[in-house]
């Protein structure tokens, strides 16, 4: 659901929260609609965009996983492909 730049399409009117941004956020560590709702004040106003902004942030998680290999910081996704500590 994420746009390519430029192109970026609103999510949460009440905030003016684009998915562009919402991309920037999981870049910058968000990894729930909670954590979108701390950065960007998503979902805190009326609420009509909570199920947008939950695809949104689906969307890139999978496109940070895509460009990475990772998952979210502290998921515990990856932590199977982590060498064991000596």
């Amino acid at each position: 659901m994420t746009s390519r730049e430029g192109d970026d399409v609103y999510v949460c009117i009440c905030r003016a929260v684009t998915d562009g941004q919402i991309q920037a956020a999981v870049d910058d560590g968000a990894a729930s609609v909670g954590d979108l709702r701390r950065m960007l004040g998503v979902g805190g106003q009326c609420g009509r965009c909570a199920r947008a902004a939950k695809t949104c942030l689906a969307a890139a998680l999978a496109e940070q996983t895509c460009r990475t290999g990772f998952g979210p910081a502290g998921d515990g996704a990856d932590d199977a492909r982590l060498p064991a500590p000596a």
